[in-house]
Protein backbone atom coordinates (compact mmCIF):
# COMPACT_ATOMS: atom_id res chain seq x y z
CA UNK A 1 0.00 0.00 0.00
CA UNK A 2 1.86 3.02 -1.36
CA UNK A 3 -1.22 5.79 -0.91
CA UNK A 4 0.45 8.95 0.35
CA UNK A 5 3.98 10.81 -1.52
CA UNK A 6 5.51 12.77 1.01
CA UNK A 7 8.01 15.65 -0.72
CA UNK A 8 11.85 15.02 -0.44
CA UNK A 9 12.01 17.39 2.06
CA UNK A 10 9.96 15.35 4.45
CA UNK A 11 11.58 12.40 3.57
CA UNK A 12 15.01 14.26 4.72
CA UNK A 13 13.24 14.54 8.13
CA UNK A 14 11.98 11.10 8.77
CA UNK A 15 15.65 9.75 7.78
CA UNK A 16 17.55 11.52 10.27
CA UNK A 17 14.43 10.84 12.84
CA UNK A 18 15.20 6.76 12.09
CA UNK A 19 18.93 7.97 12.68
CA UNK A 20 18.62 9.18 15.98
CA UNK A 21 15.84 6.54 16.43
CA UNK A 22 18.30 3.85 16.03
CA UNK A 23 20.80 5.65 17.70
CA UNK A 24 18.74 5.71 21.20
CA UNK A 25 17.27 2.38 20.05
CA UNK A 26 20.69 0.71 19.95
CA UNK A 27 21.50 2.42 23.75
CA UNK A 28 18.34 2.00 25.66
CA UNK A 29 15.32 0.85 24.17
CA UNK A 30 12.59 3.20 23.08
CA UNK A 31 13.35 4.35 19.89
CA UNK A 32 10.02 4.46 18.77
CA UNK A 33 9.54 7.46 20.75
CA UNK A 34 11.00 9.00 17.99
CA UNK A 35 10.34 7.54 15.02
CA UNK A 36 6.82 6.77 15.55
CA UNK A 37 5.48 10.84 16.59
CA UNK A 38 7.80 11.55 13.31
CA UNK A 39 5.93 9.10 11.23
CA UNK A 40 2.73 10.79 12.38
CA UNK A 41 3.84 14.47 12.13
CA UNK A 42 4.27 13.51 8.68
CA UNK A 43 0.74 12.97 7.74
CA UNK A 44 0.82 9.40 7.83
CA UNK A 45 -2.42 7.52 9.91
CA UNK A 46 -2.07 5.68 12.88
CA UNK A 47 -2.35 2.01 11.72
CA UNK A 48 0.00 3.18 8.62
CA UNK A 49 2.24 4.71 10.96
CA UNK A 50 2.47 1.97 13.44
CA UNK A 51 3.08 -0.77 10.39
CA UNK A 52 5.90 1.38 8.83
CA UNK A 53 7.26 2.06 12.38
CA UNK A 54 7.47 -1.75 12.90
CA UNK A 55 9.08 -2.23 9.41
CA UNK A 56 11.77 0.78 10.16
CA UNK A 57 12.42 -0.43 13.73
CA UNK A 58 13.11 -3.69 12.75
CA UNK A 59 15.77 -2.97 9.96
CA UNK A 60 17.66 -0.79 13.67
CA UNK A 61 17.49 -3.45 15.78
CA UNK A 62 18.76 -6.02 13.52
CA UNK A 63 22.00 -3.86 12.97
CA UNK A 64 21.76 -3.67 16.47
CA UNK A 65 22.18 -6.97 17.34
CA UNK A 66 24.26 -7.83 15.04
CA UNK A 67 26.78 -5.57 15.88
CA UNK A 68 26.21 -6.29 19.68
CA UNK A 69 27.05 -10.21 18.52
CA UNK A 70 29.62 -9.43 16.51
CA UNK A 71 31.72 -7.51 19.24
CA UNK A 72 30.64 -10.48 21.47
CA UNK A 73 28.43 -8.66 23.74
CA UNK A 74 25.20 -11.18 23.17
CA UNK A 75 25.26 -14.60 21.79
CA UNK A 76 22.84 -16.24 19.61
CA UNK A 77 23.90 -19.85 20.65
CA UNK A 78 23.00 -18.61 24.14
CA UNK A 79 19.86 -16.47 23.37
CA UNK A 80 18.59 -19.45 20.90
CA UNK A 81 15.66 -20.54 23.44
CA UNK A 82 14.98 -17.24 24.05
CA UNK A 83 13.67 -16.11 20.32
CA UNK A 84 12.00 -19.52 20.37
CA UNK A 85 9.78 -18.65 23.04
CA UNK A 86 9.89 -14.86 22.37
CA UNK A 87 8.61 -15.88 18.44
CA UNK A 88 5.48 -18.39 20.02
CA UNK A 89 4.77 -15.26 22.90
CA UNK A 90 4.74 -12.64 20.00
CA UNK A 91 2.58 -14.59 17.53
CA UNK A 92 -0.03 -15.24 19.99
CA UNK A 93 -0.05 -11.65 21.37
CA UNK A 94 -0.82 -10.25 17.70
CA UNK A 95 -3.65 -12.81 17.31
CA UNK A 96 -5.29 -12.17 20.29
CA UNK A 97 -4.99 -8.01 19.84
CA UNK A 98 -7.19 -8.45 17.17
CA UNK A 99 -9.84 -9.97 19.53
CA UNK A 100 -9.39 -7.78 22.35
CA UNK A 101 -8.84 -4.26 23.20
CA UNK A 102 -5.46 -3.61 24.98
CA UNK A 103 -6.56 -0.28 26.74
CA UNK A 104 -6.67 -2.41 29.46
CA UNK A 105 -3.02 -2.35 30.25
CA UNK A 106 -2.47 1.01 29.80
CA UNK A 107 -3.00 2.57 33.14
CA UNK A 108 -0.72 -0.78 34.46
CA UNK A 109 2.07 -0.15 31.99
CA UNK A 110 3.45 3.08 33.42
CA UNK A 111 3.22 1.90 36.79
CA UNK A 112 5.16 -0.99 36.01
CA UNK A 113 7.55 1.15 34.10
CA UNK A 114 8.14 3.62 36.87
CA UNK A 115 8.85 0.24 39.38
CA UNK A 116 11.40 -0.27 36.87
CA UNK A 117 12.63 3.98 37.00
CA UNK A 118 13.24 3.97 40.78
CA UNK A 119 14.82 0.09 41.30
CA UNK A 120 17.64 1.35 38.47
CA UNK A 121 17.71 4.83 40.27
CA UNK A 122 18.36 3.98 43.56
CA UNK A 123 20.41 0.79 42.48
CA UNK A 124 23.83 2.50 41.73
CA UNK A 125 25.73 -0.70 40.87
CA UNK A 126 23.38 -2.09 38.77
CA UNK A 127 24.43 -3.95 35.55
CA UNK A 128 28.26 -2.40 36.21
CA UNK A 129 29.72 -5.70 36.30
CA UNK A 130 27.79 -9.31 36.30
CA UNK A 131 26.56 -10.81 38.59
CA UNK A 132 25.10 -13.71 39.83
CA UNK A 133 21.82 -15.56 38.01
CA UNK A 134 18.73 -15.91 39.89
CA UNK A 135 17.53 -18.25 37.77
CA UNK A 136 18.55 -20.57 35.45
CA UNK A 137 18.78 -19.50 31.44
CA UNK A 138 16.14 -22.22 30.46
CA UNK A 139 13.40 -20.98 32.84
CA UNK A 140 14.53 -17.46 32.36
CA UNK A 141 13.91 -17.71 28.49
CA UNK A 142 10.59 -19.65 28.74
CA UNK A 143 8.68 -17.39 30.84
CA UNK A 144 10.22 -13.89 29.57
CA UNK A 145 10.37 -14.70 26.27
CA UNK A 146 6.78 -16.02 26.35
CA UNK A 147 5.84 -13.41 28.27
CA UNK A 148 7.12 -10.39 27.63
CA UNK A 149 7.25 -11.89 23.90
CA UNK A 150 3.34 -12.06 24.07
CA UNK A 151 3.21 -8.14 25.55
CA UNK A 152 5.16 -7.08 22.98
CA UNK A 153 2.50 -8.41 20.23
CA UNK A 154 -0.29 -7.67 21.81
CA UNK A 155 0.35 -3.71 23.54
CA UNK A 156 3.98 -2.78 23.38
CA UNK A 157 5.35 -0.08 24.90
CA UNK A 158 8.20 -0.21 27.61
CA UNK A 159 9.61 -3.57 26.18
CA UNK A 160 13.19 -3.07 25.69
CA UNK A 161 13.05 -1.87 29.42
CA UNK A 162 11.56 -4.82 30.71
CA UNK A 163 13.96 -6.92 28.88
CA UNK A 164 16.97 -4.90 29.90
CA UNK A 165 16.29 -5.26 33.82
CA UNK A 166 14.99 -8.82 33.83
CA UNK A 167 18.26 -9.73 32.12
CA UNK A 168 20.66 -7.88 34.64
CA UNK A 169 18.34 -8.77 37.97
CA UNK A 170 17.38 -12.43 37.05
CA UNK A 171 20.55 -13.20 34.96
CA UNK A 172 22.99 -11.09 36.00
CA UNK A 173 24.57 -9.52 33.24
CA UNK A 174 25.72 -6.17 32.78
CA UNK A 175 24.16 -3.27 31.19
CA UNK A 176 25.95 -3.69 27.92
CA UNK A 177 25.32 -7.55 27.39
CA UNK A 178 21.77 -6.60 28.75
CA UNK A 179 21.57 -4.42 26.30
CA UNK A 180 22.67 -6.58 23.75
CA UNK A 181 20.60 -9.73 24.26
CA UNK A 182 17.31 -7.07 24.56
CA UNK A 183 18.51 -6.00 21.17
CA UNK A 184 18.12 -9.66 19.70
CA UNK A 185 14.76 -10.41 21.78
CA UNK A 186 13.13 -6.99 20.28
CA UNK A 187 14.14 -7.87 16.78
CA UNK A 188 12.26 -11.33 17.13
CA UNK A 189 8.84 -9.85 18.58
CA UNK A 190 9.54 -7.00 16.22
CA UNK A 191 9.42 -9.05 13.40
CA UNK A 192 6.47 -10.93 14.25
CA UNK A 193 4.45 -8.10 14.74
CA UNK A 194 5.62 -6.61 11.43
CA UNK A 195 4.41 -9.77 10.04
CA UNK A 196 0.69 -8.41 10.56
CA UNK A 197 0.88 -5.39 9.57
CA UNK A 198 2.08 -6.76 6.12
CA UNK A 199 -0.59 -9.20 5.74
CA UNK A 200 -3.28 -6.00 6.96
CA UNK A 201 -1.56 -4.14 4.32
CA UNK A 202 -0.47 -1.59 7.01
CA UNK A 203 3.11 -1.02 5.77
CA UNK A 204 4.26 2.13 3.66
CA UNK A 205 7.27 0.56 2.44
CA UNK A 206 8.36 3.79 0.86
CA UNK A 207 8.52 5.38 3.73
CA UNK A 208 9.85 2.82 6.08
CA UNK A 209 13.02 2.08 3.76
CA UNK A 210 14.20 5.33 3.90
CA UNK A 211 13.90 5.28 7.60
CA UNK A 212 15.56 1.84 7.78
CA UNK A 213 18.61 3.31 6.29
CA UNK A 214 18.90 5.99 8.97
CA UNK A 215 17.72 3.17 11.34
CA UNK A 216 20.88 1.61 10.14
CA UNK A 217 23.74 4.23 10.74
CA UNK A 218 22.33 5.22 14.03
CA UNK A 219 22.11 1.79 15.27
CA UNK A 220 25.68 1.39 14.14
CA UNK A 221 26.84 4.80 15.86
CA UNK A 222 24.54 3.85 19.21
CA UNK A 223 25.74 0.22 19.94
CA UNK A 224 29.24 0.86 19.17
CA UNK A 225 29.09 3.90 21.88
CA UNK A 226 27.35 1.40 24.14
CA UNK A 227 30.35 -1.20 23.62
CA UNK A 228 32.73 1.42 24.50
CA UNK A 229 31.14 3.14 26.71
CA UNK A 230 29.69 0.55 28.72
CA UNK A 231 27.29 0.77 31.78
CA UNK A 232 28.12 3.88 32.97
CA UNK A 233 27.31 5.68 29.27
CA UNK A 234 23.79 3.61 29.32
CA UNK A 235 22.34 4.07 32.78
CA UNK A 236 21.72 7.79 32.10
CA UNK A 237 20.30 6.82 28.53
CA UNK A 238 18.12 4.05 29.74
CA UNK A 239 16.66 5.91 32.56
CA UNK A 240 15.35 9.32 30.29
CA UNK A 241 13.88 6.42 28.11
CA UNK A 242 12.08 5.03 30.94
CA UNK A 243 10.74 8.60 32.14
CA UNK A 244 10.19 9.71 28.51
CA UNK A 245 7.70 6.81 28.59
CA UNK A 246 6.07 6.97 31.58
CA UNK A 247 5.44 10.56 30.55
CA UNK A 248 4.05 9.59 27.02
CA UNK A 249 1.41 6.88 28.34
CA UNK A 250 0.93 8.81 31.41
CA UNK A 251 -0.75 12.04 28.86
CA UNK A 252 -2.03 9.20 26.68
CA UNK A 253 -4.09 8.06 29.00
CA UNK A 254 -5.17 11.31 31.10
CA UNK A 255 -4.94 13.89 28.92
Amino acid sequence: MEPIALTMDVLAILFFSGLLAGLVDAIAGGGGLIALPALLFAGIPPQLALGTNKLQGSFGTLAAAFNYIRKGEASLKEAWRGILFTLVGAASGAVLVQQLNPDFLKPVIPVLLFLVFIYTLFSRNLGLKAGVPRVSPGLFFMFLGLGLGFYDGFFGPGTGSFWTMAFMVLLGLNMTRASGFTKVMNFTSNVVALSFFIMGGNVLYSVGLVMACGQIVGAGIGSTLAIKNGAQFIRPVFLTVIFLTIVRLGYQNFF
